[in-house]
């Protein structure tokens, strides 16, 4: 592996030494820069005794100085030395040393170097990849954060080459390929040595020889240019490699031939001399640490103590003088700049403000408009399947006990109220729904619930049970489509997560007080659970448990609707669940049985819905389906009515024909129910309008009584709320 190692940082290190990130005009600071220079140019020739020598020498001035970043360079330099030399050991303890310092001092640019050279001690000499990768990135961020190319470069080139080196190419080449095309044009030798060397061990991992050849020649040419003694560690290298890379392909001629250039370098760099020197540098720097750290402890109080009290009096006198002309010049100004600040301030909020109510006036505005479509677009096919379920059981009168027809009607009319339920969940959070009270049999709303979803039980051969308590009063008062709701929730839930299983739904009365019954429900799965960790995330809005590898749709808003309806009825509920073995939902509530209640609910049902006069109806709609679905629903109650397409042809008829009422559609092609509504009134016109539309009301109240419109029919719609609006408009 050949990592872009030390030369850089050396030069790096050199050259911010003769401008200095910290400046300071004392002489000994000056003498320690020089001295650090020496150091680094020796140590570019592998002159190591030199290095060390003057490295030491520049330690010691920073330290008697204080001077935190010098001395974190010394470390940095010396530890270049050790580790060039298989001292790893000693090597990090003094990078470790640098490190501290330039935390101390908060200097980006020594920390992105330390990081570096202890990222290639971890690599380049394979002792711990992890922690090398790990300090490469650390350099890397300070790279970026300063935007020098030249960092990055070296960062991401030894960041590739410690990936390869553990044979992560996948990982490696992409840091390879985002320097490739600056290296090539900015890069010095080493980076090019370096880059070309690592893309021939990648086209040699892919066993695309060629490339793999053309690419070690490349690092060989510019090894063969290198006339630095510390890049010479890294031609070597490289001729191992190419050697190695021969040696697979066979060419044995070629593979002693670089064999031997590696070897004979290897003996040149690496002498016993410059060993020796290391050895006894090293010796001689461990025992003046030693000392130092004796005589700092022991001098520096002394010396700082001594320094304070010669200088007190000169700084309390400059800082009299300093206040006293400050206090003087902050007398004339305070005022007009704590305005001018305070102004500033206020026109900055000012302006915050006013972009974040715009932003909140457009975000309500979208989500509005997106709630008013929606709803638009899935009423209206809606009240087509509604519709003519209701012509096909007033057509076909045999078929009225069906349970195909009454499971689709159930279900086209769970649809409508979930899809309300689904856009409008705010609104449930705003306890904006209220519920209404209906008369039901609870043992058969749960047998049409189960009819309902027999199609989903058969799909992963499961069975629906039910159990109802018999101490239930046969007739309850509540809102049952919303129970209804919470069941479906809650049985399509058990359905989806259990194979070849059942499904139990249980219904216990756990005691009655006057009229309230308050009811006990379970659905009870042998399903694949819910893991413990999970179990509280459930009611969450927009939340899906992923259980082992299924994936399973939906819009995580089913159990949130439950957790809400459940609270609207004043009931409680609870999850208990076990992976592997199933889950069961409790869920009690409280409920009316009341049968002087229930009877008269039943009686404001009956209504009479006989018509005894000839109603001539005008329907304005553009929907063919739903043109059909309301012909035929005034047709079979004795109606008249015509049809027309758009309101142009409205405005046409209405002046030549009378008609007891008019079904207007408000979105239509042309010219929209509104406009159309406004330019009949123009023409004095008084016949009722009765608004059909699939919009809420209340997000069209205004329009509406703009229009001059008299009623609003929200479809889809129960057809004798219809006919009880058309004769209270006509008749009043």
């Amino acid at each position: 592996m050949i990592t872009y190692k030390h030369f850089y940082l050396v030069l790096v290190f050199w050259l911010c030494s003769l401008s200095g990130i910290a400046q300071h005009t004392d002489l000994s600071n000056k003498e320690a820069k020089q001295l650090l220079k020496k150091a680094g140019q020796s140590f570019l020739k592998l002159e190591t005794k030199k290095s060390l020598d003057f490295a030491q020498k520049a330690l010691v001035i920073a330290t008697k100085n204080d001077n935190d970043l010098l001395a974190a360079k010394a470390y940095n330099i010396i530890g270049l030395n050790f580790e060039e030399f298989a001292d790893y050991k000693k090597a990090i303890e003094f990078y470790s040393k640098g490190l501290i310092l330039a935390n101390k001092v908060d200097n980006d640019t020594v920390k992105g170097w330390l990081n570096n050279n202890l990222g290639n001690l971890y690599c380049y000499r394979k002792i711990d990849f992890r922690k090398g990768i790990k300090h490469y990135k650390e350099g890397l961020k300070y790279s970026i954060q300063h935007k020098d190319e030249y960092e990055i470069m070296f960062s991401k080139l030894n960041i590739g080459s410690a990936y390869f080196a553990v044979e992560d190419f996948s990982s490696g080449i992409q840091y390879f390929n985002e320097i490739k095309d600056y290296v090539d044009k900015e890069g010095d030798n080493e980076a090019k040595i370096s880059l070309n060397s690592n893309f021939g061990a990648y086209y040699n991992h892919l066993n695309n020889n060629q490339k793999a050849e053309e690419y070690y020649l490349k690092a060989v040419h510019f090894c063969e240019q290198n006339d630095i003694e510390l890049i010479k560690s890294n031609a070597s290298d490289v001729y191992n490699d190419i050697s190695n890379f021969y040696y697979k392909i066979k060419n044995f001629e070629k593979a002693h031939f670089y064999l031997l250039k590696h070897d004979e370098l290897q003996d040149k760099i690496y002498n016993e001399e410059r060993l020796s020197d290391v050895k006894i540098g090293g010796l001689q720097i461990e025992h003046d640490e030693i000392n130092r750290e004796i005589d700092q402890i022991k001098k520096e109080k002394e010396i700082q103590a001594e320094k304070l009290q010669a200088n007190r009096v000169f700084v309390i006198l400059l800082a009299i003088i300093f206040f006293i002309l400050v206090l003087l010049l902050l007398s004339l100004i305070r005022n007009n700049k704590f305005k001018a600040k305070i102004n500033e301030e206020l026109k900055r909020t000012n302006n915050e403000l006013l972009v974040a109510k715009e932003k909140a006036e457009e975000a309500s505005q979208l989500k509005t408009q997106f709630i008013s479509t929606i709803s638009h677009e899935l009423r209206t096919p809606l009240y087509g399947v509604v519709g003519i379920t209701d012509i096909i059981l007033d057509e076909h009168k045999e078929l009225k006990n069906s349970p195909h027809l009454k499971s689709l009607k159930f279900s086209a009319k769970y649809l409508l109220s979930l899809v309300n339920d689904i856009l409008k969940v705010y609104k449930i959070e705003e306890n904006q729904v209220v519920l209404e009270d209906m008369v039901f049999n609870i043992h058969d709303e749960l047998t049409v619930i189960k009819d309902s979803l027999h199609f989903l039980a058969i799909k992963n051969n499961n069975q629906i049970f039910i159990e109802v308590d018999n101490s239930i009063p046969e007739v309850l008062v509540g809102d049952k489509i919303r129970l209804s709701q919470i069941f479906i929730n809650l049985m399509s839930n058990s359905l989806k997560f259990t194979e070849n299983g059942k499904v139990l739904v249980k219904a216990h009365l756990i005691e009655k007080i006057g009229t309230k019954c308050y009811l006990k429900f379970e659905v009870i799965d042998n399903g694949i659970g819910i893991a413990k960790e999970d179990q509280n995330k459930v009611f969450e809005k927009f939340v899906q448990v992923y259980r082992k590898e299924d994936d399973y749709q939906g819009t995580g808003l089913g159990l949130t609707i439950v957790k809400k309806l459940v609270e609207l009825f004043n009931g409680t509920i609870q999850l208990e669940s076990e992976e592997g073995k199933g889950t069961t939902i409790t869920f009690t509530l409280p409920l009316e049985s009341d049968d002087s209640k229930a009877k008269s609910i039943i009686d404001n049902l009956d209504v009479d819905l006989s018509v005894r006069k000839e109603y001539k109806i005008l329907v304005v709609e553009d929907n063919k389906i739903n043109q059909v679905v309301t012909k035929k629903l005034l047709e079979n109650n004795r109606f008249k009515c015509q049809i027309v397409d758009d309101g142009y042809a409205a405005l046409e008829l209405v002046t030549k024909t009378h008609f007891d009422a008019i079904l207007m559609d408000i979105n239509m092609p042309l010219i929209n129910g509104f406009e159309t509504s406004k330019l009949i009134r123009q023409k004095g016109i008084q016949t009722p309008i009765i608004a059909v539309t699939a919009f809420d009301r209340q997000d069209i109240e205004d329009k509406i009584i703009d229009a001059q419109i008299n009623e609003v029919i929200v479809k889809p719609f129960e057809s004798h709320k219809l006919f009880e609006t058309i004769k209270r408009l006509v008749d009043k």
